[in-house]
């Protein structure tokens, strides 16, 4: 496989004080062949501005909107929609490339016996992004029955895999991530490669992880994933899903956070 054209897709909603480094991670790679499509939901903030006063530094490789949507899930399928690349990959508009080599890696990593890969995530505090609050340390296919997935800002799938599998599933308010990645490797055993390396810097607080109470929801959303893809799973695996969780927030002295649940679950 000739090396691939690489479409980051960010979608982004009232980030103003955050999407100048999700920008600049992407422009600062040093693998070229990247397009970046940036999914707006009608920001009133400035967001909009930062992206006009940025779009001159991509040469013609940005592609951007800004337009109501049906949330995250709704704006990633309209990016994948606009993406041009052979791959995809979703940088959320918080979140930045751990260095300039991670599209590279990404990019060298794929081959005719590869449809997806993905790697390391490393946590890191929302105001403080030197502060490191955990990693999730991937690992080569191990059978989401048992407890496994890969981390999904880390998640880069041949884009033809979009249009035989279908996008992601908007009826899943948290987990639409997660049952993508179920549907395309645990079902239609796509062929994945693993990066031991981290990809990704997140910020403490998304969508899943923002609130004790998304937490659980996202584990009910993660038990109907599993049925609607026909997939038989042990009742227990929220609990054995939820208790590494549980651990690392103790670990990371973030339990604190989750518990006063200032999310908008």
């Amino acid at each position: 496989m000739k090396k691939p054209k690489i479409s980051v897709i960010t979608p982004a909603f009232n980030s103003a004080a955050t999407i100048t480094d999700t920008i600049e991670s992407v422009l600062t790679q040093s693998y070229p062949c990247v397009e970046h499509v940036i999914i707006d939901g009608g920001s009133t903030d400035g967001t909009v501005d930062i992206i006009r006063r940025m779009e001159r530094h991509y040469e013609g490789c940005l592609r951007w909107v800004s337009e109501p949507d049906g949330g995250l899930y709704d704006a990633m399928n309209k990016g994948i929609r606009m993406a041009t690349g052979d791959v995809v990959g979703i940088l959320n508009s918080d979140d930045f490339f751990t260095d300039e080599k991670s599209l590279k890696t990404v990019a060298d990593a794929f081959g005719n016996d590869t449809d997806a890969v993905f790697g390391n995530l490393k946590f890191v505090g929302r105001e403080d992004t030197e502060k490191v609050m955990r990693i999730w340390k991937g690992s080569p296919y191990r059978s989401f029955r048992k407890g496994w997935h890969p981390g999904h800002p880390t998640f880069y799938a041949k884009k033809s895999l979009y249009n035989d599998f279908g996008g992601f599933n908007t009826a899943f308010r948290i987990a639409a991530d997660f049952e993508l990645m179920l549907r395309f490797i645990e079902k239609n055993r796509i062929r994945t490669r693993y990066l031991d390396r981290c990809l990704v810097d997140m910020r403490v607080g998304g969508t899943s992880t923002r609130s004790l109470r998304n937490i659980i929801e996202g584990n009910r959303e993660v038990m109907r994933a599993f049925t609607v893809n026909g997939i038989k799973v042990s009742p227990l695996y929220p609990l054995m899903r939820l208790l590494p969780k549980i651990h690392g927030l103790f670990t990371h002295n973030l339990l604190s956070t989750l518990l006063s649940d200032r999310g908008n679950g």
